[in-house]
């Protein structure tokens, strides 16, 4: 099994496929789960469907036209036995009439063609094609036997659709009524336990009466003129093909022995199908593994392109934000800068030492410089606030505040105190605070 390429998984399902439907081809089992998409529920369900009759999921409508079906006479075996009402002579008589009979039924059957492509009857506008096939099987039911092989009940469309999807040979059994052959061949060739067994086991088999129209209208496409007809058709060589027609009387040993002949020479046909059908199976495999590879290899190169792209971004964003506080930065020391000269026109003149309101101050700054400065009494806090602002060394952010105990002026919060009414008397030290630091 392993020359069918085959996952672990998926041979579990054939070996299960096997056991539930009894067939033993490893080509049928594959080609039937790979229809339904390894759905093996599925599969085996339409597989018993068929098996009992009933359409599988992939036949066609009931009253669509059936599929071109190659009625070529030339790549066809053809199997003739004169209807039991006429005469058989033995020897070289016998042969003669036997040729002109197969002549004169061969001219019927092309004048009876002819006729068809210029003059339509009534009865061919099939209405309930289904309704045909299921009378006629109810009629051999309940007319001629209930054991026959397994009828497909539905019409010639769906059984021909089913035949290719399933790649099984077709068998088409056409009756005509008042015919004591078709009779015959009803109640003891179908009956036959060695018939039901084979064509069980080897093909679909779709039976109608010619008296119906869904009858009526395959008679007309397969042609046929003695009953009752036999035919079998199989998917050759890319399409539905008529490799096989059985016209008048035959039992049930020599319908065995064509049907074996007619499929043996053809099988090859249908296990050339299917391993055309695996290896396109395949082939679409590799492209879909293929196209997912190359889809996921341009996903990841496009994860590393945005990847890369959001990095760039990331990057270019630090350098706007950088130049952005750089220049907010430069554009606060100008201001501050600014500010500084603005605000030393606004510092009263130092007092002289002799004056009686003088007060001397030494600011030490958050550097160790120690700055000494003499104001009078009645200056202003903001005064300090100011001088020391604009002093080369002084931070941009600060407080100031006296040592012990330790007392921040309010010179932001009060700046139009005076320095007597902050408590600020003779000599005093006072602090000066990095806010920023």
């Amino acid at each position: 099994m392993d020359d069918l390429d085959l996952t672990a998984d998926q041979t579990e399902k054939i070996v299960q496929f096997q056991d539930l439907t009894g067939i033993d081809n490893l080509s049928v089992c594959r080609d039937a789960l790979q229809r339904h998409s390894w759905d093996l529920e599925v599969a085996v369900q339409d597989q018993l469907n068929i098996s009992e009759g009933r359409p599988s999921v992939f036949a066609a409508s009931e009253t669509a036209a059936p599929p071109t079906v190659d009625n070529e006479g030339a790549v066809q075996h053809i199997f003739y036995s004169p209807p039991s009402g006429i005469p058989r002579w033995g020897g070289p008589v016998g042969y003669i009439v036997s040729v002109v009979f197969q002549f004169c039924n061969t001219l019927m059957s092309i004048l009876k063609f002819a006729y068809s492509l210029f003059w339509s009857e009534p009865r061919r506008q099939v209405t309930d094609p289904v309704g045909d096939v299921l009378k006629f099987v109810d009629m051999v039911n309940e007319t001629f036997t209930r054991v026959h092989p397994v009828f497909y009940q539905g019409s010639y469309s769906q059984a021909l659709n089913d035949a290719k999807q399933e790649l099984r040979f077709l068998v088409v059994y056409l009756h005509q009524d008042n015919n004591q052959d078709c009779i015959k061949f009803c109640r003891e060739t179908l009956a036959d336990r060695s018939v039901i067994e084979y064509i069980n086991g080897h093909s679909l088999f779709w039976v109608c009466n010619t008296s119906s129209g869904e009858g009526d209208r395959v008679c007309h496409t397969l042609k046929t003129s003695i009953y009752p007809f036999v035919g079998v058709i199989v998917y050759k060589e890319s399409r539905m093909t008529l490799v096989a027609r059985m016209e008048g009387p035959t039992n049930a040993e020599e319908l065995v022995n064509r049907l074996t002949a007619v499929i043996s020479a053809n099988d090859s046909y249908l296990e050339n199908a299917r391993q055309e059908r695996i290896s396109r199976s395949l082939t679409q495999r590799i492209r879909r593994e293929q196209d997912a590879a190359y889809l996921e290899s341009l996903r990841v190169d496009q994860e590393k392109e945005r990847r890369k792209n959001e990095e760039e971004e990331r990057k270019q964003n630090a350098l706007r934000e950088e130049k952005a506080r750089e220049q907010a930065e430069q554009e606060k020391r100008e201001a501050i800068k600014r500010a500084k000269i603005d605000m030393a026109s606004e510092i009263p003149p130092e007092p002289e030492a002799a004056h009686p309101d003088c007060l001397s101050v030494v600011f030490k700054l958050p550097s160790g410089e120690r700055i000494e400065r003499r104001f009078l009494k009645t200056h202003k806090l903001k005064d300090v606030y100011n001088f020391v602002f604009c002093h080369p060394s002084s931070p941009d952010v600060f407080e100031i505040a006296t040592n012990f105990p330790k007392r921040v002026l309010e010179t932001t919060t009060a700046p139009e105190q005076t320095l007597i009414d902050a408590g600020l008397r003779g000599s005093q030290v006072l602090f000066v605070y990095d806010l920023e630091a």
